[in-house]
């Protein structure tokens, strides 16, 4: 990729990475950009990094070479979050640079020893604290703790007017050389990066909703100009744009959150199955969207994403030597770890010998507290009847209603534009 400006004195550096599982856990079908940026005064910072994946730090270091820059000429190295993602590059730039000053959040600097044995020409910052460039560009830095690490922060130029968040306001996508900003974008571009954040937002940061609000509201104080993430697209044109997307993502985990349903199921021999299409129409019928994803043939990545923007979930599983089918217990125990704690919600499903699903699930919703109002489940051992499938039906009319009443009262997501 070449390098771009995102305005005066400050370059966009970025290499897009696909063909791995983000975090380890996370399929990325489209990509993700890995951004850096160099900010330049009569000094020179670097802020944000990249992972160091064969070939990417030669990338970023490419990049430097195209702008003119030596790496000789980088003072500062601004580590706003210690994910390897973003900091593994520093291994390879400290073995061709040498000495430079890394600026960190107080809890970033135990890790940059033990990820990289760095522990030399470290700057610790807290809230407030500034780093001066030279010919009036000044670096601030804000704690942004938990969104989604600990030793999170934020830098902010003064000058361009310009916030360096790393992880917050990112998305997945990959972003192309001649493209990489909301005003080089048509609308429906834009929106291909709003759909893949939500699932980015489902998947890395949902957990951390709480903080991410304070971060939002501790930011709010700032005239921004641009929001410049470390995944993802640059917002100049409207950087309101992401952050109001990402004030609604957060309020989406205590619900409601859109109109919408999302019909998690798992079927051993086709008996649970049997009632995916009666409840589907049944929702549909009654104007409500649905999400319907297979499990475990379904990465849990997207069930995760659908779960976390719909207000109402059915949940359609057998029971399995007398608890919840194994991989839908391994979907349902990841979506309280990613704490959404609010929705409407049906169950039903297949037994052979014993039931035990049912139970299980009721003892997993009050050990967790996740507070989801269920409907009368319906269970039916073997092969559903004529009257079950009626009975899953009348669930599902009852649902899809119940969202739809909730979110009026609330305020959803979807009562009003979505």
């Amino acid at each position: 990729m070449r390098t771009t400006e995102v305005s005066e004195g400050i370059f966009r550096l970025s290499a897009n990475v696909k063909d791995i599982l983000f975090e380890g856990i996370w399929p990325i079908p489209n990509g993700v950009a890995m951004n850096s940026y160099v900010v330049k005064g009569k000094k020179c910072a670097i802020i944000d990094g990249v992972c160091d994946w064969d070939g990417v730090p030669e990338t970023l270091f490419a990049q430097l070479d195209e702008m003119n820059v030596k790496l000789t000429d980088i003072d500062y190295v601004i580590v706003n979050h210690m994910e390897p993602d973003h900091s593994g590059w520093l291994r390879a730039f400290k073995e061709i640079r040498g000495t430079f000053t890394i600026y960190c959040s107080e809890k970033a600097k135990p890790l940059l020893e033990a990820f990289y044995g760095i522990h030399d020409d470290v700057h610790v910052v807290k809230s407030g604290d500034t780093l001066d460039l030279g010919a009036g560009r000044v670096l601030v830095f804000q704690d942004i703790p938990n969104v989604h690490w600990p030793e999170t922060m934020a830098t902010y130029d003064t000058l361009s007017k310009t916030l360096f968040p790393c992880d917050a306001f990112g998305s997945f996508g990959s972003v192309s050389d001649d493209a990489p900003y909301d005003d080089t974008l048509t609308e429906e571009q834009i929106q291909f990066f709003e759909r893949e954040m939500e699932r980015y937002y489902a998947n890395i940061v949902a957990a951390f909703s709480h903080p991410t609000k304070q971060a939002i509201a501790k930011l709010g104080g700032i005239e921004i100009k641009t929001i410049a993430p470390g995944h993802g697209i640059v917002w100049r044109k409207d950087p309101g744009r992401v952050i109001r997307d990402y004030v609604r993502l957060a309020e989406y985990g205590n619900g409601p959150a859109k109109p919408e349903v999302a019909v998690i199921w798992a079927s051993m021999y086709g008996m649970t199955e049997l009632g995916i299409a009666p409840v589907v129409e049944a929702i549909e019928a009654e104007g409500v969207p649905t999400h319907v994803y297979r499990v475990p043939e379904t990465e849990m990545s997207f069930v995760l994403d659908a779960v976390w923007k719909c207000s109402g979930v059915v949940l359609a599983m057998p029971t399995y030597e007398y608890k919840i089918f194994p991989p839908m217990f391994a979907v349902i125990d990841e979506m309280f770890k990613k704490r959404i704690v609010r929705r409407k919600a049906f169950r039903f499903g297949s037994y052979g010998w014993s039931g035990g699903a049912q139970k299980e699930l009721d003892e997993t919703m009050a050990r967790l507290r996740g507070k989801w109002d269920f409907i009368e489940p319906v269970e039916f051992k073997g092969r559903p009847t004529d009257a079950d499938l009626d009975l899953i039906r009348e669930r599902g009319r009852e649902l899809a209603r119940e969202v739809k009443r909730w979110c009026l009262a609330e305020g959803g997501a979807g009562s009003a534009a979505e």
